[in-house]
């Protein structure tokens, strides 16, 4: 019978490797804490700025689907001294054959009338308000809906009534039409039978008192010319139709109107939310750095703390590449841990705000899948210096300096 003496090279199972990595997280819970924290700081910052921010714009598109970019206004523009120049009157009546308009609707500002409460409040304290006229043509035109009580018609638009916007109401304190409450315009009281919605695309109808063209005309002198004038186009259209409106409103003189997309508002907010976001996002990245020296930092004095076990270890037969090994797995499980901490703690805060606003929660796959694997990436990388510094201790000097 003859023994071998053939040396085999020293093998560390992945069995094996797992348990001994974990050994220094075990025993020093406070600072692997610590190490986790920092990463996921970074991811759940990451996450949570691409969910919250997804979240916003789904909501802001189906906004924009519920009201259309297919409206437009056209008002009055000024002239080359920088005066302002009225629209015509007949201005409403020449759009309304353009070519793919669907809808206009035009109203009047009735310029130092004002709407209160009371006849005794001073005419100088306005509250932001307005009084407006107008038709039945506006609120189908802005997609509008009444809060309560009904909108302008042709029958009614000659009595002293009047509909107020949704924060003109809200100013005056009227919630309701119980008790059929009245307002104080121009001198005169109208007896309120309406309240709209909110208006998205159109603010300034929400400040405002709306009477009918027929009463502006007999208790206000109003001459019937519009100062703005709502257009609905067919949504294929509206880049033509847009481009032909100043001519269609003032065709000797279509410079002097002014023409513009309420919807460019909220489409402009999404740009806003996109720069917004990366540099958010370039924070997030900051910090997600800031974790990964943390853990090299975290390593390096592992090593330093670990000289003993590491001699001892190279000592019964532990080569460099299972010392490495070691460390560079303890580093990829914090950047895991901090990864999935991160992860989680960043779909928690999107879904917090998103409720709070009444948002739909929308978190990107890439920003769940993506935050893991570079919270790992990060970690194994982090821990490349400290393996290999590790590595390199001598398992002599390492033993007679411990």
């Amino acid at each position: 019978m003859t023994l071998s003496t053939e040396l085999r090279p020293p093998r560390l199972r992945a069995a094996d490797l797992l348990p001994v990595a974990t050994g220094g997280l075990r025993t020093r819970r406070a600072r692997l804490l610590l190490s986790i924290l920092g990463i996921a700081i970074g991811i759940s910052a990451i996450v949570a700025v691409l969910g919250i921010t997804r979240s916003s714009q789904a909501d802001l598109l189906a906004r924009l689907d519920r009201l259309g970019t297919n409206l437009m206004t056209v008002f009055n523009g000024s002239n080359l001294s920088g005066r302002e120049v009225p629209l015509p009157a007949t201005a409403a009546l020449t759009i309304r054959h353009t070519e793919g308009v669907e809808a206009v609707a035009p109203t009047a500002e009735l310029d130092g009338i004002g709407v209160y409460r009371s006849d005794l409040i001073p005419p100088q304290i306005t509250g932001g308000l307005s009084v407006r006229a107008a038709d039945s043509s506006l609120v189908p035109t802005l997609r509008g809906a009444t809060l309560v009580g009904k909108h302008l018609d042709e029958m009614i638009g000659g009595y002293p009534v009047t509909v107020l916007g949704h924060a003109a109401a809200k100013t005056l304190g009227i919630a309701d039409l119980s008790g059929t409450p009245r307002v104080w315009i121009g001198g005169r009281w109208y007896t309120v039978i309406g309240i709209l919605r909110p208006l998205e695309l159109a603010a300034e109808i929400d400040r405002s008192a709306l009477i009918g063209f027929p009463s502006a005309a007999r208790d206000f002198g109003h001459n019937g010319r519009p100062s703005r004038i709502y257009v609905r186009s067919r949504t294929e259209r509206t880049q033509a139709v847009s481009e032909l409106l100043a001519r269609a409103a003032n065709p000797r003189s279509p410079h002097e109107v002014a023409v513009s997309r309420p919807s460019d508002a909220l489409t402009a907010r999404l740009e806003v939310a996109d720069s917004a976001t990366a540099l958010f996002v370039g924070l997030g990245a900051v910090a997600l750095l800031v974790g990964g020296v943390g853990i090299a930092n975290v390593m390096i004095v592992s090593v330093l703390e670990r000289r003993a076990e590491i001699g001892l270890r190279r000592a019964l037969g532990a080569a460099r590449r299972h010392v490495a090994a070691q460390f560079i797995l303890e580093s990829l499980l914090l950047g895991f841990a901090g990864g999935v901490v991160g992860v989680l703690a960043g779909a928690v805060i999107t879904c917090v705000v998103a409720a709070g606003r009444g948002w739909q929660v929308l978190i990107p796959p890439e920003a769940l899948g993506g935050g893991l694997v570079t919270a790992v990436a990060i970690g194994t990388l982090s821990g490349i210096y400290p393996a290999m510094r590790a590595a390199s201790v001598p398992p002599t000097e390492a033993l007679r300096t411990s």
